[in-house]
């Protein structure tokens, strides 16, 4: 039985991000995400300036002069929800946490989806896959899957031990379930390795985007003496002296190096990235990215 408190906090997701799947948003979404292919509408007479290739033959025979068939985008879309819910996760200087942050901007992407009528669907992983919900149409469905982004206990209700990250797991369960193409939101602080093949393959059927969550305080520490530090994913503690400044620099660049390789390989395989901080509003590099791709395509 799901408790009372998640709910509630579904409830509050509902709310607050309900709101900002606006006309503007909306229409965005659908202008960017393309559908599967074409499908048959119907059968008309020829007009002057119709193409020869897509006279029905069949039907020109049977009528004694020229049919044309007509084709409409298949506008429907699946998007499928690849939502990292490793211990690193449970992180954030300001007034989130970086899984509190992947919620709600999935939620709103998947209230995008609702509006338009797309299928949503959700897999949530660690080191293992956690959770899979088959995409479906509707707003009871959509709810759902807000609970299960919420809704971090096992079935027997205790706490899920902590676990690290391995996102080409959840890549290739993705190439199991998903038999047609996929708009695919893989939503990750991405601090892991090993996964770029992975994600190569997987973007070649499906149409991969990458949301990278991140804290400032990741990468720029309060100068604030020694300070103890633990691998959420790992146990792995440390003390760190904040106030050195040759080692704060070390670290600043270490980051900041790992952020470029990462964007770079990004590049590499093809895939788009939308960059989120904890900090700042998620909607505006949403709307940015959607603007970016429009004017590609």
């Amino acid at each position: 039985m799901i408790p009372k408190e998640i709910l509630k906090k579904v409830q509050q997701i509902q709310i607050r991000t309900s709101h900002l799947v606006t006309d503007a948003l909306a229409g965005e979404y659908v202008s960017v995400f393309k559908g599967a292919g074409m499908e048959f509408e119907e059968v008309r007479e020829y007009q002057p300036g119709d193409e020869i290739k897509t006279i029905d033959w069949n039907v020109t025979a049977r009528m004694g002069h020229p049919f044309i068939k007509r084709f409409v985008e298949e506008r429907e879309l699946t998007v499928m929800l690849l939502v990292d819910l490793s211990a690193s996760g449970d992180f954030g200087s300001a007034t989130q946490f970086k899984k509190e942050v992947a919620t709600e901007l999935c939620a709103l992407l998947a209230f995008s989806a609702m509006k338009n009528n797309d299928k949503v669907g959700l897999i949530t992983f660690t080191d293992r896959v956690e959770k899979f919900v088959p995409p479906k149409k509707g707003k009871k469905h959509v709810l759902r899957v807000i609970r299960e982004l919420l809704f971090n206990e096992d079935e027997t209700g205790d706490e899920k031990k902590k676990h690290q990250t391995d996102i080409s797991i959840a890549l290739e369960y993705l190439a199991k379930v998903a038999a047609r193409r996929t708009v695919t939101f893989l939503v990750s602080d991405f601090i892991a390795t090993g996964f770029e093949k992975s994600l190569r393959i997987a973007n070649k059927k499906h149409d991969i985007i990458a949301v990278t969550i991140a804290d400032h305080r990741e990468q720029l520490l309060p100068d604030i003496g020694f300070v103890e530090l633990e691998d959420a994913e790992t146990g792995e503690i440390m003390v760190v002296d904040t106030s050195d400044k040759n080692a704060m620099l070390s670290h600043r660049l270490t980051t900041s190096q790992m952020i470029e390789d990462r964007k770079k390989m990004f590049r590499s395989v093809g895939v788009d990235e939308i960059p989120i901080m904890t900090n700042e509003p998620y909607v505006e590099p949403i709307m940015k990215f959607f603007r970016a791709r429009e004017r590609r395509q």
